[in-house]
């Protein structure tokens, strides 16, 4: 069997999955160090202070080139099945908007109606990897300190994705899992609606000839990852200190989204909202044309056929499922 064959044989929601996986795997990657900064900058104190350069110098002497990845493969985890769902259910809704709202046309209304709602249905299948991910990364390695035996030790709260997965559960059940996922709605609705809106709207201008080129996609999908990032950011803040407030502290009350948001305004002043932007631009730039970039090659390789033809052939299958569907002497009439 040829290989085109088999890739035909796969079934259309199967193929996007895995160029969704794919694109998310490799851009999750690239940009894994400078994650794990901007998730220290949003939760230790101790980081906002030191600066860029000098976290850099501080995790490479305590903790080394593995120390920039810590939580990474909690990331990676959660960003595969995370992208698959984000760019496939992206697809599907995308499709079934235009087979059942004709008149919504085929413009960027409907990426950014579709893509917020993949945004919230990848974030409810996956935000414990998040979770588990945000904890692991929050970790820092201190100085080595004196057992009662004498021993050198390092204080670390998670040994591993499983154990942090275990404590958390047992300590808040499946509550605790889904800790801060109010504030990863709100703000996945409009960043992945604006992100997949921005980006395709730049492309509908890109004149034909240019629009497989690489170095376009890049500069479409840097751009939507900025402008996206900007409206929402405040709400990751918000987000991460909710995932580890019984870290920082396990005697407080644990607080909602709101009670979180006006928490951080109090004690650390309304800039805090935008600790790590700086980083997060220099993450989510790359990031989110990575992805892009590569989930349109993905695309080419498995054969995603265009958007107009698959939306034809849902709707085709449709119609022959209800024919076949109806009694015999419905159709006999």
């Amino acid at each position: 069997m040829r290989k085109d064959d088999a890739v035909e044989g796969i079934p259309l929601f199967a193929r996007e999955l895995i160029a969704g996986g794919v694109a998310g795997g490799v851009a999750k990657t690239v940009v894994a160090p400078l994650e794990r900064l901007k998730i220290l900058f949003q939760t230790r104190s101790e980081f906002q202070n030191i600066g860029l350069l000098a976290s850099f110098r501080r995790i490479a002497k305590t903790e080394g080139l593995l120390g920039f990845y810590s939580g990474n493969g909690a990331s990676v985890a959660r960003i595969v099945p995370y992208a698959a769902l984000h760019y496939m259910a992206y697809e599907q809704y995308r499709r079934q908007i235009n087979y059942h709202f004709p008149a919504m046309g085929n413009g960027p209304v409907v990426d950014l109606v579709a893509g917020s709602l993949s945004g919230g249905t990848a974030v409810l299948f996956t935000y414990p990897l998040d979770l588990v991910r945000t904890k692991l990364a929050y970790q820092v390695v201190d100085t080595p300190k004196l057992n009662v035996k004498g021993a050198m030790v390092r204080e670390q709260a998670f040994r591993g994705i499983r154990d942090c997965f275990t404590k958390t559960y047992k300590d808040a059940g499946m509550r605790g899992l889904y800790r801060g996922v109010a504030p990863s709605l709100y703000g996945i609705f409009p960043y992945a609606g604006l992100k997949f809106y921005f980006y395709e709207e730049m492309k509908s201008h890109v004149p034909d000839d240019y629009k497989k080129n690489i170095i376009v996609k890049l500069a479409c999908g840097s751009v939507a990852g900025l402008l996206g990032q900007t409206f929402t950011y405040p709400l990751d803040v918000v987000r991460r200190q909710m995932q580890v407030q019984r870290l920082r502290n396990s005697n407080s009350a644990v607080k909602g989204t709101i009670g979180t948001l006006f928490m951080i305004i109090q004690k650390e002043g309304w800039k805090q909202l935008f600790s790590g932007l700086s980083i997060n631009y220099l993450k989510a730039v790359p990031s989110v044309a990575v992805g892009f970039t590569v989930y349109d090659a993905m695309k080419a390789y498995l054969r995603v056929p265009p958007r107009e033809k698959a939306t034809v052939e849902v709707a085709t299958k449709k119609r022959e499922l209800q024919t076949s569907t109806l009694p015999s002497s419905q159709s006999a009439s």
